[in-house]
């Protein structure tokens, strides 16, 4: 079985994902080519059981017009190009298509020399959060062209179901795996710049973002054990200047990109990973907790809770400073429910959150969807 994953713009998301994803369906039987754009790998490992090949535009570093120019202006002979690569192929699996009215229209064929032959789309932002005017129309389009659409939670199935009105039999929920990243890797000391502190911290990591919930965390966290650290890592996607001017005492900021080994090194270093998130369907930042052990305290939205059900971690009100406040002070005052936190998230990657459980049950798919 030949199986073509596809991402343009691997900006979106984190290039650990897409690697694991395919070396698991490599182990499990399938070939597999993994189009993309050109960009830096970094400290990437190499493909392992599958084919990178870097086909597309390299990611315009533009933003707003510009940036949508120029990718209207590379995507559609891009995608022409990707239908050529698509016919050897017995699975077409698509990630992150970022211009869905006109995405639909330019989708690779469902049938090869006669056969079906499927195509799947992950939706990993089930629906956009501040969608343009169309868009919502166009993502629609975009998954009623598809045979099927993969959701990484139960709460992501519902909103389809809900807001787009999709068949329910058209929506497959299939779990994000725990990332690890830093697989391989020379191990890395914790940065220099967080580096002299001996008490407990909290991690928040990943892009800086609004919905992220930044502004609630540091609320909360005047009323933190005062021998706790808040370590914010992370390169902004905002403004956080009267953030940082306004930070309380104890907290540290590291705002740049992050090595796959000082992330393990800050992982490892952590007593707890704190998503405040105002809203979400499912985030690589808890399963790269969850792939490193470390226990996380979520707010109650999208899969979250779906997620703090195996007991690696503990859930508050999303908005809620105060319940946040409380739920740190709790869980920094119980050393020994952080333990069992971190086992249930070493227990939960390795079992119904491993790759290779959940590349078999997409392979499954694909075979239900009429792949041979």
């Amino acid at each position: 079985m030949l199986v073509l994953v596809h991402v343009v713009d691997p900006s979106a998301y984190t290039p650990p994902y897409d690697h694991a994803l395919c070396a698991a369906l490599g182990r499990a039987g399938a070939r597999v080519q993994l189009h993309t754009s050109r960009f830096d790998h970094g400290a990437l490992a190499p493909p392992e059981g599958y084919e990178r090949v870097e086909s597309f535009y390299r990611h315009a570093p533009a933003r707003g017009p510009l940036r949508r120019a120029a990718k209207l202006a590379e995507h559609v002979p891009d995608m022409l190009r990707y239908h050529r690569a698509a016919r050897a192929a017995d699975v077409v699996h698509l990630q992150w298509l970022p211009l869905q009215p006109l995405d639909a229209r330019l989708l690779p064929a469902r049938t090869r020399e006669g056969r079906r032959r499927p195509v799947l789309l992950t939706a990993h932002d089930v629906l956009p959060r501040e969608p343009r005017p169309g868009q919502l129309a166009g993502q629609r389009r975009l998954y009623e062209r598809v045979d099927g659409v993969i959701v990484h939670s139960e709460h992501g199935r519902g909103r389809l179901e809900r807001e787009l009105g999709l068949d329910p039999a058209r929506v497959h929920v299939v779990r994000h795996g725990a990332l690890t990243p830093w697989e391989g890797l020379p191990a890395a000391p914790v940065p220099t710049e967080l580096a002299g502190h001996d008490g407990p911290v909290v991690l928040f990591f990943g892009l800086l973002r609004p919905y992220k919930g930044l502004d609630l965390l540091l609320r909360s966290w005047g009323q933190a054990p005062a021998e706790a650290e808040l370590w914010i890592v992370g390169a902004p996607r905002m403004d956080v200047s009267a953030l940082r001017a306004s930070s309380p005492a104890g907290v540290r900021w590291l705002t740049r990109f992050v090595s796959d080994g000082e992330l393990q090194a800050l992982t490892r270093r952590a007593s707890l990973a704190v998503l405040p998130y105002r809203e979400i369907d499912q985030s690589g930042v808890a399963f790269t907790a969850l792939g490193a052990g470390l226990p996380s305290l979520l707010s109650d939205v999208g899969g979250f809770p779906e997620l703090a059900a195996t007991g690696a971690a503990a859930t508050f009100p999303a908005g809620d400073a105060d319940a946040l406040a409380a739920e740190l002070r709790r869980l920094l005052g119980a050393p020994e429910r952080l333990l069992e936190m971190a086992a249930a998230a070493r227990v939960a990657a390795g079992g119904e959150y491993s790759w290779d459980l959940l590349a078999a049950r997409t392979i499954e798919l694909y075979r239900a969807l009429g792949a041979s």
